[in-house]
């Protein structure tokens, strides 16, 4: 559940935990932490949001990291504001963090649409379904 702050201009993120802007982006990643928390069963203490990470000298920020027991990274979450569209571009975005990142799972999302990968071999697919935190961690 989102929990907006009186002005309206801020909202909890229970992952920071602290007030946050609240822009367009920031509701669609406040609402998929409820997605993670309520419908897959990711445990919280198991996510971070805003992590930042350094990739060829440059510095990124993941905008939702999901962990399995060992505190590996199991899932990255790109999210965009809900008036952008889920190209191959913001897919590629999150290969490269990937790259750094080494996740067995990749999800994009705009609050609109979602599309969720998994890790094959040496690419990625499509899944036909919203796995659970249990199977994710057994998977790996």
């Amino acid at each position: 559940m989102m929990t907006v702050m009186n002005d309206g201009k801020t909202i909890w993120d229970p992952l920071r935990k602290k007030e946050v802007a609240l822009t367009p982006e920031e509701r669609v990643r406040q609402w998929f932490i409820g997605v993670l928390s309520d419908f897959m069963s990711v445990p919280r203490h198991m996510m971070m949001s805003e992590t930042g990470f350094r990739l060829g000298g440059k510095r990124f920020r993941a905008d939702i990291l999901v962990y399995d027991r060992s505190a590996s990274p199991l899932m990255v979450v790109e999210c965009k504001r809900p008036d952008v569209d889920l190209t191959d571009e913001v897919l590629a975005q999150a290969v490269r963090y990937n790259m750094v990142l080494n996740v067995k799972y990749m999800v994009i999302t705009n609050g609109n649409r979602t599309c969720i990968f998994e890790r094959n071999g040496t690419g990625y697919a499509h899944m036909d379904h919203i796995p659970k935190y249990e199977e994710m961690i057994c998977q790996r």
